[in-house]
């Protein structure tokens, strides 16, 4: 097997459109995320809902992997050549892990938040998520990718019986032109790999499928109770709000798991894969689904953020130079709302113990 990387050579034209791709997405990127942390300075009800702390610090890991990480992949991937060293190789791969990472466990993080406010009952909700369990929360979604990140790549324990693989990938064919090669060892593949996907993911997995039973377990509820012509402790119009909130976050959910899935699967399977076939998987695969994780970056804000109606009048405030007679055009453009006080009403959702914010 020849191990050497064959750089595919990109024509004048297909450079120029792969750099407008790239550089879109960074953009893109920057702007969604940088747009989630100003809202939260400045608007103080968002401030009061502990879901947020965990938005904006995603927000912050996502737009740290926009400034810091893409960039330089970018440049690398339209240009085949790494020039800035082998010790800011090390670095930016170790940022690009730790950044990503905390990216994960921050979804991770708003999954069981949400999965406590939905489905506990609210005095079980306080008690688990205080503020200090809030913080420490937060403080391991940052603390936990040092330990796969830095610690591991500086020392380059992820490089430890395949150097000879690692220095023809760095040079191949013997040129002085060199590329920041990143390949792993089987042991840190499969640890590195737990702790960054697969064990958010199956946590994600279990919080959510029990939010999408609980949100579709109430809409039958509801539609047995209207079929048989039950007597509804509230108008008709606002039980047919709160179904139509209920399905619309059921597929909301099944929408984020979708996406976290499809952007960051292929890359850790691939991740796991590689090193048991003789690390034979082609560089441009590699780089496909790199980019398909870091795209994830780019979604977050939408996902998590743009659906959310505070957010979403946030962002019209910062849009329109703080000019709120506009949000109140919009707001009343949309026809009577009702905010649902029930059991099954959610902090951030659209399903709270209390009455709060909803997803639609």
């Amino acid at each position: 097997m020849d191990f050497e990387k064959q750089y595919f050579i990109f024509t004048s034209l297909e450079n120029i459109l792969l750099t407008i791709a790239l550089s879109l997405i960074i953009i893109m990127t920057v702007f969604g995320n940088l747009l989630v942390m100003v809202a939260l300075c400045k608007d103080r009800h968002l401030r009061k809902k502990k879901t947020n702390y965990f938005i904006v610090s995603l927000a912050f890991a996502d737009l740290l992997v926009a400034l810091v990480v893409m960039p330089f992949a970018a440049i690398e991937l339209t240009t085949g050549v790494w020039k800035y060293g082998e010790i800011f190789c090390l670095v930016r791969t170790s940022l690009d892990v730790l950044l990503t990472t905390a990216s994960i466990l921050h979804l991770c993080c708003i999954a069981l938040d949400r999965y406590y406010a939905i489905c506990c009952q609210p005095l079980v909700y306080r008690h688990k998520m205080t503020p200090l369990r809030v913080a420490v929360m937060l403080g391991g979604c940052w603390l936990i990718p040092t330990f796969i990140s830095f610690l591991p790549i500086m020392q380059s324990w992820n490089a430890i019986g395949i150097e000879d693989i690692v220095k023809r990938r760095i040079s191949p064919g013997g040129s002085n032109e060199t590329s920041c090669v990143f390949l792993v060892n089987r042991p840190y593949a499969l640890i590195c790999s737990t702790v960054a996907f697969y064990v958010p993911l199956a946590l994600m997995v279990l919080a959510y499928q029990r939010i999408y039973v609980t949100a579709m377990s109430h809409v039958r509820q509801i539609e047995t109770l209207q079929r048989a012509g039950a007597l509804f402790p509230e108008p008709a119009p606002v039980a047919n709000s709160r179904m139509r909130v209920e399905t619309k976050a059921a597929k909301t959910l099944a929408i984020i798991m979708g996406c976290f899935c499809l952007c960051w699967a292929p890359f850790f399977i691939t991740n796991v894969v590689d090193p048991f076939i003789h690390y034979s998987v082609p560089w441009q695969l590699w780089t496909a689904w790199l980019w398909l994780g870091y795209i994830n970056s780019g979604l977050n804000p939408f996902l998590y953020a743009f659906l959310n109606r505070a957010f979403r009048r946030a962002f019209l405030v910062i849009l329109c130079c703080g000019d709120e007679r506009f949000v109140r055009q919009r707001s009343f453009s949309y026809g009577p709302t009702h905010r649902v006080c029930s059991p099954t009403s959610v902090n951030g959702t659209s399903m709270p113990q209390e009455c709060g914010v909803k997803w639609e």
